[in-house]
């Protein structure tokens, strides 16, 4: 698993919990099969070489219309990353990366990334996850 953050604040924080969850033995060997990377994911899925099995995209939700706070332990993350502007690029290089599926995480009531229907959806309770199909 390659993960991307470009925040480097964020990505600080993810690579400490993946250097703790490495002394742990039941978690050290998956650690062991996941790279951190720090830097923008949409240029990096240009020069794959390889078409991935599936692309995970995790985007920072938009703003909220509601009065009510989110939970106090995402509210730091949404005051050091704000929400995804670059929605369709990113789902673009997606797509073009050529992988089985793209798994886009999304509030459970809001707008698809780019506008794009999924071919399905997976519906929670706060989030859902919109998959399209990639290359047969």
């Amino acid at each position: 698993v390659r993960m991307y953050e470009r925040d480097l604040v964020i990505a600080a924080l993810l690579e400490d919990a993946l250097m703790r969850a490495a002394k742990d033995d039941e978690l050290k060997p998956i650690v062991e099969r996941m790279e951190l990377v720090w830097g923008d994911s949409i240029e990096d899925m240009k020069t794959l070489s390889e078409a991935p099995d599936i692309i995970y995209l995790d985007p920072m939700f938009p703003a909220r219309s509601k009065s009510g706070l989110i939970k106090k332990k995402f509210q730091l993350l949404q005051q050091l990353e704000s929400p995804c502007e670059e929605g369709e690029i990113l789902v673009r290089a997606a797509l073009e990366a050529k992988p089985l599926k793209v798994i886009i995480k999304r509030p459970a009531k809001g707008e698809y990334l780019a506008g794009i229907k999924p071919n399905h959806s997976i519906m929670g309770k706060a989030i859902r996850y919109d998959c399209l199909v990639g290359r047969p």
